[in-house]
């Protein structure tokens, strides 16, 4: 029993020294870290962030294509529930639309079960982003949304640069990566083994560029009066949108 509190107490302390800069870094910025009573996860709330409230969390994963550590981040924007839009590693979109495909037609079902997560049901519900502005960020990204236009406009500035940059060596190919809006929030989900500094900043930076488009979006939107609707429609000079949100 005493070597086993040893051994946790060591590993306690392994990891409080591994996340030590990251911690620091947390609070830094005015949040707080807190190590998991395993010593192998943690928690990082940062409830005065300027854009919203903001939760970074890393340890075991919530989805079954994240085989081993995740990185999951959460700002809560208070956006509109209509602003629902994705951008997904284009490896893990091909291997989740195969997920989903093989468990659609191998089970004679006709409609996508709501225990699916939104990312999958996603893809199979919501138009695909088909300009780009960036080549580099649609060679290794793809798009969603519930309008192919609020999508499109999303990735079409400052956040396709980013992702751009992103793909560089923030988030290598073959790398989990999935990004989306919903329920007013912007969230992150992405595969870390282990925590890496550098990359988790990297990373809060791309969450945070997101976060800004989609309420610069949603603020256009708002003054226009009107969103558009789940059917096709352009965004000229009838849509009402005005002229710098085109």
């Amino acid at each position: 029993m005493v070597i086993k509190q040893v051994k946790h107490w060591m590993k306690l302390r392994a990891s409080a020294a591994q996340c030590k800069p990251i911690a620091d870094w947390a609070e830094a910025r005015g949040g707080s870290f807190t190590l998991t009573e395993e010593g192998e996860g943690f928690l990082i709330e940062e409830p005065k962030h300027a854009l919203g409230s903001l939760r970074i969390e890393w340890g075991a994963p919530q989805r079954d294509y994240i085989t081993e550590r995740e990185l999951r981040m959460r700002f809560e924007l208070r956006l509109s529930p209509d602003l629902q839009m994705m951008v997904i590693e284009k490896l893990l979109l091909d291997a989740l639309e195969r997920a989903v495909f093989e468990a659609y037609t191998d089970t004679l079902q006709t409609r996508v079960d709501t225990d699916t997560p939104e990312e999958m049901r996603w893809l199979v519900m919501f138009s695909k982003v088909e300009q780009w502005k960036s080549k580099v960020a649609r060679s290794r990204f793809s798009a969603c949304g519930a309008t192919q236009e609020l999508a499109t406009h999303w990735v079409g500035g400052s956040l396709g640069e980013a992702l751009a940059l992103a793909s560089q060596d923030l988030v290598p190919a073959g790398q989990a990566f999935v990004m989306l809006t919903q329920r007013g929030n912007l969230y992150l989900r992405t595969s870390m083994t282990e925590p890496q500094f550098d990359r988790i900043k990297g990373l809060v930076k791309l969450a945070e560029t997101a976060a800004r488009e989609a309420q610069q979006l949603q603020l256009r939107l708002g003054e226009a009066g009107a969103w558009p609707t789940t059917s096709s429609m352009a965004w000229g000079p009838s849509s009402g949108l005005p002229e710098e949100g085109r």
